[in-house]
């Protein structure tokens, strides 16, 4: 089993799908600060996208992971880009860094006594500790192998080549990193295209069993059981995915069609909402807008006849 050749760089779309980003999520971002808007992305600028992921996911808002990167600069005359060259996480409210045998609080640069032995990873991964350790080399070869034939996956996804090429590049994948989330979502997505539900639905639920705390992969399973028009549990699993990722607007929209559907309308109005203060200058905004005011309108229509009908009895 040979990988295929490393790529230089990413377009936009397979940046997105590579690191199940929406477009909305992306662009946010970019308006942010956060990251700027690229023509094509390197190896690199991945890396920055995937510790905003993290970053975010820890539940640092955009605002204070802005003040940590400016700190970090003006610490560390060396660090131009902290995402890139740091590996920060975020846990209990605190963006931090490793820094030797120290973990130091990004913003005030205070030192951290109170985190359990390898909580933080250490800040760079220089090459000369891993050639220390061949073990460690080996599993990080797998896993770089393992990415390789993720990203040939997702390029037969973007070439619109037979469902089988597919999954047999994300089985690779999966087969040299077996934890490897992205593919297991990935091969759920392409079953469910499909329609082969149970096996899409397992490889959603290894997903979810290899990191409960995926969002996506709970939004996804939500995706299924709504096809399948189970909305009750497609309800559940869109509620643990806004649970994880509050800002998750695409599980806000999904959740306001289920509830108006059903008659649920203060429900349903709740999530139109919701979605409209995550996304309210997007193309769906307008489709979210346009459904609020048919509730409005419901509403009023409904609390008229309740009134004509008390005042005529």
């Amino acid at each position: 089993m040979t990988a295929p050749p490393v790529r230089e760089t990413y377009t936009r779309a397979e940046v997105r799908r590579l690191l199940a980003l929406s477009e909305r999520r992306l662009a946010g971002w970019e308006r942010q600060g956060l990251t700027p808007r690229l023509g094509s992305y390197s190896f690199t600028d991945l890396v920055t996208l995937q510790a905003l992921i993290r970053l975010r996911k820890g539940g640092a808002s955009p605002a204070k992971i802005r003040r940590a990167l400016a700190a970090l600069r003006e610490r560390f005359a060396a660090v131009e880009e902290p995402l890139k060259q740091l590996r920060l996480y975020c846990d209990r409210g605190r963006i931090a860094v490793k820094t030797g045998e120290a973990t130091m609080e990004a913003l005030s640069g205070q030192l951290l006594l109170d985190f359990e032995p390898g909580e933080f990873p250490a800040v760079l991964a220089f090459p000369e500790q891993a050639a220390h350790d061949a073990l460690k080399a080996a599993e990080a070869a797998r896993r770089y192998d393992s990415a390789l034939w993720f990203e040939k996956g997702l390029q037969l996804e973007s070439e619109g080549a037979p469902p089988a090429e597919m999954i047999r590049a994300y089985e690779n994948a999966l087969e040299l990193d077996p934890r490897s989330t992205g593919a297991l979502v990935n091969l759920g997505t392409v079953h469910f295209h499909l329609r082969n539900w149970a096996e899409a639905e397992e490889y959603y639920r290894r997903a979810i069993e290899t990191d409960p705390q995926y969002a996506l992969a709970h939004f996804n399973l939500g995706n299924l059981f709504d096809e399948r028009g189970e909305q009750s549990k497609a309800i559940l699993h869109y509620l643990i995915a806004l649970r994880l990722e509050p800002g998750y607007g695409d599980a806000h929209y999904n959740l306001a069609l289920i509830y108006q559907a059903s008659g649920q309308v203060i429900r349903a109005v709740r999530h139109w909402k919701a979605y409209l203060r995550i996304d309210p200058s997007g193309d769906w905004a307008d489709v979210a807008r346009q459904e609020l005011e048919k509730l409005r309108k419901i509403t009023v229509i409904e609390g008229a006849r309740g009134a004509g009908a008390k005042s005529g009895a």
